[in-house]
């Protein structure tokens, strides 16, 4: 039997091609507002083509967000038994850089696991972690290795979350250079900064709307915005849901609300940090405990902003996206004033790595904000910008 046109033109690997569309398709617009069709044109097939290599979106989803994981273990698992901390850490970026677009789909999008999926998924993750952390410790016996071990490995995977554009062999050593000044650093370096620092407090709910939005951001961050409905919202302010049109036109505008009420809280602790800091390096560990500060009491918030920005459209989103820019341009003309020698996308490109930092960090820590949490990781935000 002779194949024909469509078969014989078939490439080997379209579930990788697909997996790999996908997961970027994931990382960019989210969970719920990508679509099989467009993950189907982004690999120039059809969407009945695509059903046939998946039964449905959760399927393919569930099969992105273990795959970055997965390549992860695998390239520990290359790595030879007396491999350094240098050489596991080049392994691990080379791998996160490569699939740089798919690759940050685990930070916010596994949440819609289901259980099952969501433990294996950890369970993987796991083992990166162990092994890391075995060789932090060994190589730099100071406290908190595990947690040293976490924020290198978020340093690292600070490229999944932002589309500075720079060579990849650049990428690649500045991201390495920066996961191993964090593992090298002691997490009581900074201790005392959060004394340093007040971070701006959540308005207090006066009006309808308020309470509103107070009430829907830590629904929004535990089970994700999309699965929320106005009538949990209303229930959770004590209203009927028909009573929140009355006050926000639809879900969308409670969710800018919150984007919005993060951006202004975040611009009010910036501000606040850089009053008294004489000269870029003060400002430079001013910014770092101040946004320390700022995550960990505004940790619900400030995930409902960071991962369902890009779900909204672009009209509602372009205003968050400025405030984003603004804000990482402080970071950049700082840490440019301490070290003269990076341009401005390596500087970027190190800020996004302190950011990554705080992020992983954050979790490893239930965000629980104590002012040693804080200090620790303030301490290894200095450290990943490798000052």
């Amino acid at each position: 039997m002779t194949a024909g046109p469509a078969s014989a033109t078939r490439p080997h690997n379209r579930k990788q091609l697909i997996v790999e569309a996908a997961g970027q398709v994931f990382s960019e617009r989210g969970y719920h507002a990508a679509s099989m069709e467009e993950i189907a044109a982004g690999v120039g097939i059809s969407a009945a083509a695509l059903y046939r290599h998946f039964p449905n979106k959760y399927a393919l989803f569930a099969e992105c967000a273990e795959v970055m994981v997965d390549r992860l273990v695998l390239a520990l698992r290359e790595a030879p038994s007396g491999a350094s901390l240098r050489d596991v850490f080049a392994a691990v970026t080379r791998v996160t850089v490569a699939h740089r677009a798919s690759g940050g789909l685990y930070r916010w999008e596994a949440r819609y696991l289901e259980a099952a999926d969501r433990r294996r998924l950890r369970g993987k993750f796991e083992q990166v972690v162990g092994r890391v952390t075995e060789l932090v410790a060994g190589e730099f016996p100071l406290p908190e290795a595990r947690l040293r071990a976490v924020a290198a490995l978020g340093a690292i995977g600070s490229i999944t979350m932002h589309h500075t554009s720079i060579a990849q062999r650049r990428v690649e050593d500045l991201l390495l250079g920066s996961a191993l000044h964090v593992a090298a650093t002691d997490p009581s370096a900074a201790a005392g900064s959060a004394g340093l620092v007040e971070p701006p407090a959540s308005p207090v709910p006066r009006t309808r709307r308020a309470e509103i939005l107070a009430a829907a951001v830590p629904l929004f961050a535990r089970d994700g915005f999309a699965t929320v409905t106005n009538a949990q919202i209303a229930q959770a302010v004590g209203l009927a849901p028909s009573a929140i049109y009355r006050h926000y036109p639809g879900k969308v505008d409670i969710l800018v609300a919150a984007c919005l009420q993060a951006a202004g809280l975040l611009a009010q602790a910036v501000e606040q940090s850089l009053e008294h800091a004489a000269g870029p390096r003060a400002a430079v560990k001013a910014l770092a405990a101040a946004y320390v500060a700022y995550k960990f009491e505004h940790d619900a918030l400030n995930s409902v902003a960071e991962a369902e920005i890009a779900g909204l459209p672009d009209d509602l989103k372009r205003p968050l996206i400025l405030a984003q820019r603004e804000h990482i341009a402080i970071w950049e003309q700082q840490l440019r004033g301490v070290r003269p020698e990076l341009d401005a996308r390596q500087a970027r490109l190190l800020v996004h790595a302190g950011f990554g930092v705080v992020v992983e960090a954050g979790r490893a820590l239930r965000w629980e904000n104590t002012p040693g949490h804080r200090d620790a990781v303030t301490a290894l935000v200095i450290g990943a910008l490798t000052l």
